[in-house]
């Protein structure tokens, strides 16, 4: 069993990462249900929160079925931050998670996200304040370091540890690579066998096979992971990798029904949510994934991603339905 403060959750979990303009109630919703343990919020911006802007207010928004339920907030202005954490307890989240590791340049330069990398003391101090303001456990997300020359992952994970984060999820790049190359998991592992760690430890970059996920519990030995860009248009891949842990084969390939029923379920929640314009207009990026693979269907996706009315891209869908109901994926 793993916990995260008094949450407990089953060996090796799989978190749903926070991801801007994708990891919304809808998709959080879709993930659950195909075996996500834990949803993060998109990351909220603490000036945001505090001058009460619409869309960092919307970001709160969470359900029940969502359980448990991360809120990732950020920033670099320890007023502003304690103070978003009294707004974010309102919404009773399960868990407050902070982001010290996005990468871009609109977040960096404010000294926020992977910024803070450049300041470990502050980071520190951060952590600690945030800690001492709420009872919720409150977890940090970050990246190896800000270059490969300023790596300190195994000290900074013990320091945010020591001032009482309950939990540390480790993108396996610097902010230096942004999303290039590939994700080196083998500092992560020094994070988890620093004999004075006793935090979950959670490892992220990379994971977008079964296999991977596999590969990062038996041969790095950490606690979980967490799942970021394969799970976008599929959340189907929590599923395939539990299925994958307990059988050691792969699940079957998802039907064209399934991915039709999902991509259709996806759009209407959305538009639920946040109303007909933003819900098809945000819903746009999943498409590709939910389809990929299919041959000749750039006609369908061009329906799907150019049409402001959902009346349209729902009659997409039933058209995709019909046309490639022989397709086996």
């Amino acid at each position: 069993m793993v916990k995260i403060g008094d949450i407990e959750l089953p060996d090796f979990p799989l978190l749903l990462a926070p991801m801007e303009d994708v990891s919304d109630p809808p998709f959080r919703a879709l993930c659950k249900e195909q075996g996500a343990d834990v949803v993060y919020t998109e990351f909220v911006s603490s000036e945001g929160l505090i001058r009460n802007a619409a869309k960092s207010v919307m970001k709160l928004d969470i359900y029940e079925k969502e359980r448990p339920v991360g809120i990732q907030i950020f920033g670099a202005n320890m007023e502003s931050m304690l103070q978003t954490i009294d707004i974010v307890e309102k919404s009773n989240p399960d868990i407050i998670d902070i982001n010290f590791g996005c990468p871009v340049k609109k977040v960096v330069s404010k000294g926020a996200g992977a910024g803070i990398l450049k300041d470990i003391c502050l980071m520190e101090q951060l952590t600690a304040e945030m800690v001492k303001r709420t009872n919720l456990p409150v977890t940090v997300k970050t990246r190896l370091g800000w270059d490969h020359d300023s790596i300190k992952i195994v000290e900074v994970a013990e320091r945010l540890q020591d001032v009482g984060c309950k939990a540390i999820s480790i993108h396996g790049r610097t902010r230096a690579q942004m999303y290039k190359g590939e994700a080196d998991w083998k500092p992560i592992a020094e994070v988890k066998n620093n004999p004075r760690m006793h935090i979950p430890v959670f490892g992220n970059g990379d994971v977008d096979t079964p296999e991977k996920a596999m590969l990062m519990r038996d041969s790095y030995g950490l606690d979980g992971a967490m799942i970021g860009r394969a799970s976008i248009g599929n959340p189907w891949f929590f599923k395939q990798v539990k299925h994958f842990f307990e059988t050691g084969e792969h699940l079957g390939p998802i039907s064209l029904a399934e991915r039709v029923e999902a991509a259709r379920r996806h759009l209407q929640m959305a538009i639920d949510w946040k109303g007909e314009t933003l819900g098809v207009f945000e819903t746009r990026r999943h498409y590709t994934n939910y389809f990929k693979g299919i041959p000749h269907f750039k006609e369908y996706r061009m329906k799907m991603v150019t049409s402001d009315d959902s009346k349209d891209v729902f009659a997409a869908f039933d058209e995709v339905l019909d046309k490639f109901a022989d397709y086996q994926f």
